[in-house]
């Protein structure tokens, strides 16, 4: 039985920091402010290297990450070690940004993409699809009260998203406009856990985090920061995506995968506290600081709270939301309604896989 095999890639040639080494690093030393342009996606995608040249072995599943990887990960990579266990393959490598991420995709130096790469699909008619679900936006848009105490003293103010086309771009930007407001700057910092530490810093001023970080403000600088208002949003915030050739030569370990994630959070969505477990059989993040170990239960059982893990896995329903968010978000354009889940999604291996282990 293989390997997970995982390769920490920033860019050509650099490494990747530690959790630790991460916070400790200034913001415009830790992530480029400028992120790559979506039409440069089938261009660059050829000057990605680290992979291996047998793209599409078979039972092998590479997985470019444009994330740190970190709690919020856990149930996706114990459905990884799960599809492991059943004899796929599979390779993990860490990228500085969702951009490079899909691009890797794109081009074939991976298979599966962890985002929402409706802008890549719409703009650059990129051969990838999306095929599953793996969460829904649940965010906190936060100021440092100092400076800033409502959405109209963030006009023509700096901001700090995790990546060009997230979703937590998304929310700002559609927050932007419901409360006629334009950004001075938008900076590109990845990780929710990151982009807190940034806030303890004082290195950012506004940003958006999730349940963990906002927990962490709370405790670490009680009344300092202050959760900004939002609207009822429902749309992916993480899903898998894959190049149209491999979905087509790998359906095996693709279904395989599916039904894993679709197991796997439906554990976590009956018991959350079973993602400690899930790190501990699989050894998933060694490394983390003890006050982020801690978290995790919280994190899961907030997160299961508020619904944040789809029980089927998204599908046509997901995907008819998603147009209508990130067309109001400005990620994609046209009218929602005349918009074609089949541009975006692949539905064979969702439903298959909800064939095999049910619907709920």
């Amino acid at each position: 039985m293989s390997e997970v095999h995982t390769t920490a890639v920033i860019d050509a040639g650099d490494r990747r920091p530690s959790w630790e080494e991460a916070m400790k690093l200034p913001i415009p030393s830790r992530f480029a402010r400028k992120a790559v342009h979506l039409g440069a996606a089938l261009a660059l995608s050829a000057g990605l290297g680290g992979w291996a040249s047998d793209a599409f072995a078979a039972g092998k599943i590479r997985v470019a990450f444009g994330d740190i990887a970190s709690v919020e990960a856990l149930g996706f990579l114990t459905a990884l070690e799960r599809a492991k266990e059943r004899g796929v393959e599979i390779e993990i490598n860490y990228l500085k940004s969702e951009d490079i991420a899909a691009q890797a995709v794109v081009g074939g130096q991976a298979d599966v993409g962890v985002g929402t790469p409706y802008a890549l699909l719409q703009k650059v008619r990129a051969p990838i699809r999306i095929f599953y679900q793996m969460s829904t936006l649940r965010f906190y848009p936060v100021v440092n009260t100092e400076f800033y105490k409502d959405w109209s003293d963030l006009n023509g103010q700096e901001i700090a998203v995790h990546s060009r086309g997230s979703g937590t771009e998304a929310i700002m930007n559609l927050l932007a406009k419901k409360n006629g407001i334009k950004y001075g700057q938008v900076s590109y910092v990845p990780g929710s856990e990151v982009r807190t530490g940034a806030l303890l810093q004082g290195n950012v001023k506004a940003t958006i985090v999730d349940s963990a970080g906002w927990r962490l403000l709370e405790t670490k600088a009680p009344g300092k920061f202050k959760v900004l208002p939002v609207e009822g949003i429902d749309a992916s915030d993480e899903a898998l995506y894959a190049n149209t050739n491999f979905l087509q030569k790998e359906k095996d370990a693709v279904n395989i995968l599916t039904e894993e994630l679709l197991t796997t959070f439906r554990e976590i969505n009956a018991n959350p506290a079973v993602v400690t477990e899930f790190r501990s059989k699989y050894s998933l993040l060694p490394d983390l600081p003890p006050e982020v170990v801690e978290d995790i239960k919280p994190y899961y059982a907030d997160a299961v709270e508020v619904g944040l893990f789809p029980a089927n896995g998204g599908g046509a329903d997901a995907a008819r939301d998603d147009f209508e968010f990130y067309t109001v978000a400005g990620q994609i354009q046209g009218d929602p309604a005349s918009l074609k889940v089949e541009d975006f999604w692949t539905l064979g291996p969702l439903d298959q896989a909800l064939q095999k282990v049910g619907r709920k």
